[in-house]
């Protein structure tokens, strides 16, 4: 039995729920997001409270009502608070820069690295090795920071690379002669 689809989705003030024919559509102050619910899984709508059913009770079905009902309250919070991931720089020389809707990279490289921002996420560079993403859906917002990681992602010696903001890498010991 899935316990996270028994859990209501409270919607804050602001935030409006709309479905037509398995597909659900969120508003809120961020913008709008849209799901498509599938044919095994209920969504109802009570006083401003989203609960999910299951149709049948199979395993499959089940587990798929708590992973919509997660998709569901992902897409809740983004309209409203909106996600954000925090990445930093590390090595000597290494920056970056924001430049209209374009992040160029300084990472060791013979040249520069130019990454274009995709739509709805907007990106900020409080400092020249601080990065931030931000966005209302989180799994795009994921999905960028983990492209722009993926560009130098952190060695296990020095610990140079874009590194997530309180990440810890296991440090390997330099070889002895």
């Amino acid at each position: 039995m899935s316990r996270i689809a028994n859990s209501p989705v409270t919607l804050p003030a602001g935030v409006e729920v709309s479905q037509a024919e398995k597909v659900v559509t969120i508003k809120g102050k961020g913008g709008t997001v849209e799901c498509n619910m599938g044919e095994q899984v209920e969504m109802t709508v009570d006083d401003n409270v989203l609960s999910f059913k299951a149709t049948d009770q199979a395993k499959k079905t089940i587990a798929l009502a708590g992973t919509m009902r997660s998709l569901v309250n992902n897409m809740v919070v983004g309209v409203s608070t909106g996600f954000e991931k925090k990445l930093e720089l590390r090595g000597v020389g290494y920056r970056s820069q924001v430049k209209g809707k374009v992040l160029n990279l300084t990472l060791g490289f013979s040249h520069p690295v130019n990454f274009d921002i995709p739509e709805g996420i907007t990106i900020e560079t409080p400092s020249q090795t601080e990065i931030t993403v931000k966005g209302i859906d989180k799994q795009v917002v994921g999905q960028v920071a983990a492209n722009i990681r993926a560009y130098r992602p952190p060695e296990p010696y020095k610990g140079k690379g874009i590194r997530y903001v309180g990440e810890h890498i296991v440090m390997k010991e330099a070889k002895k002669t």
